[in-house]
Parts: structure tokens; sequence; C-alpha cells
């Protein structure tokens, strides 16, 4: 049994998490926002020593990221460097998050040596968060893995994001109203993410990075199919034909990693995941 603390713990991923580290024996600290700013150092100095650190507090919205760079470069790399900063001092290790990394892909699947292109605020941050993570783990000794998480959803994501959004619109029974059909993305289930967390903790002392995803992408035609015909709707769709500028038409996660070092798989389809997803919200 490992102690574990968990920043961001009552967010999206981490009110999933958090109780299956406690199934799984562990004693689980999860912090959230009440306990005060990532960014702030005297924040870190509160927190209680633990033998692993699962840092999923973030700034994570790619499309508010453009309006604010400065506050998610403030969070997510500032926030990570005091992270870094409590495992030196603690000795503790780390598991890191960041996503969006690949920009464009040359080449599908893509691989964890593939390229690292920032296209978007967001993944500026999460990028010099990830060098510095490096940094610390060569020069400094902390026993460090990152996840590479890929399009997630699941129950509790803000409506903000696509899969929800969705979801809304069609619950609501009115036209289902989407931006671009077109654009392919490889969407993960939270609950496929946790058993990853939770292969990488098992694993522990073991470092490395590792890609999550389903390695399959769906269109957001296909996605809002596949939403449809699990809620039982045949509600029309508009699109508006709005192509973000740099959008990424498709990306496809290599897992192979993942299988080889964690003995991870994904569990479920997309529409499995969608399933489970509006049975247990």
């Amino acid at each position: 049994m490992s102690s574990i603390l968990v920043t961001g713990g009552s967010g999206f991923i981490g009110k999933h998490l958090v109780p299956q580290l406690q199934l799984d024996g562990h004693e689980v600290f999860p912090v959230n926002t009440l306990a005060g700013d990532i960014a702030d150092e005297a924040t870190w100095q509160r927190f209680p020593r633990a033998d692993l650190l699962i840092h999923l507090a973030a700034r994570s919205f790619v499309p508010e990221s453009w309006n604010h760079p400065a506050e998610y470069m403030r969070t997510n790399l500032l926030g990570t460097m005091h992270a870094l900063e409590f495992c030196r001092r603690h000795r503790t290790g780390m598991v890191f998050f960041s996503s969006y990394m690949y920009g464009k892909p040359s080449a599908l699947p893509i691989a964890e040596s593939a390229p690292i292109i920032a296209n978007n605020p967001y993944a500026l941050s999460k990028m010099l968060a990830e060098d510095a993570c490096t940094f610390y783990e060569n020069n400094f000794g902390i026993n460090l893995s990152v996840i590479r998480p890929f399009n997630v959803y699941g129950a509790g994501q803000s409506a903000a994001f696509l899969v929800p959004s969705i979801i809304e619109q069609a619950r609501a029974g009115v036209t289902i109203h989407v931006k671009d059909l077109e654009p392919r993305r490889d969407y993960i289930y939270v609950k496929d993410l946790v058993d990853a967390v939770r292969a990488v903790v098992n694993c522990a002392p073991t470092s490395g990075t590792y890609n999550i995803g389903s390695g399959v992408s769906h269109s957001v035609a296909d996605l809002i199919a596949s939403i449809q015909t699990v809620l039982g709707t045949e509600l029309p769709v508009h699109s508006t034909n709005e192509r973000r500028a740099g959008e990424v038409m498709d990306t496809v996660a290599d897992i192979t990693l993942a299988r080889a070092r964690l003995g991870w798989s994904p569990s479920f389809t997309l529409r499995d995941g969608l399933a489970d997803m509006l049975v247990n919200p």
C-alpha cells in the first residue's frame, strides 16, 4: 500500500480515479482548489508528504487557452514546477498528465517518440512542463511517469467539451449543433484511463511516457451517430462547417508501449463507453 497525493482530486478525472485507488488499498490524499492555488508555493507547504504524487490539477480547455495563455502558463507550468519541488523535497515519485502534444501528426498511429508540436497555448504550457519534469528526473532523480491521454470522455465532464455538449443537446430533443463534422479523434473512456493510471501506480518505480487512447479514431459525425444510437434518438444535425485555424483532422494513439509495459488495454469501445456513461452518470 502506498500513500498517494492527488492534485485535482475533485476534478473530472480525479473523481473517477480517487475511489479506485482507495479500493486498491492505497492511502489517498485528494486535494482541490479549496486547498489553495497550485501556482503558489505556499500551497504546497500545506500538503502532506506521500510516496507518490499524481498531478492532475491543470487548466485544460484548449479554446479558453487562446484567450488566457498567461493563466494557462501560470497554472500548468509554474504549478508543475512547485509539484516537482515538492517531489524533490520529499523524495516522492510523480505521475504527470499532458495531452494535445503532437500537433498535426505526420503519421498515424502516433507513438510516444513522435515530435512534440505545441499548436495551442495549452499544449505549449504542457510541453514546457514536460520538459521541466524530464529535467528533474535527469538531474534530481525524481521517479517520473508521464501519461498522455487522448480525448477523454465520461460522466462528470464539463458541458464545454464535445461529448457532453452533444449528449446535452440530444437529451433536450433539439437539433444537434456542431461546428465541423469531419475532425477525427481517439476517444478514451475515463474508466479505461483510470485503469491505465492504476497500472502505472502498480508498476512504480518503473518510469516512462505512455499514450493512453483507444487506438481507433472517430469523426464528429460518428460520435453523434453513436450517441443517438445509445439514446435512441434520431434528431437532425446542423454543422456550421466552421474549421478552426490549424485544426488537426485525425489523431490515433499508438498504445503498444502501454500494452507491453503496463499490461493495459482499453476495455470499452466508444459505443460501450457512451452507454456506460449514460447508465452511470
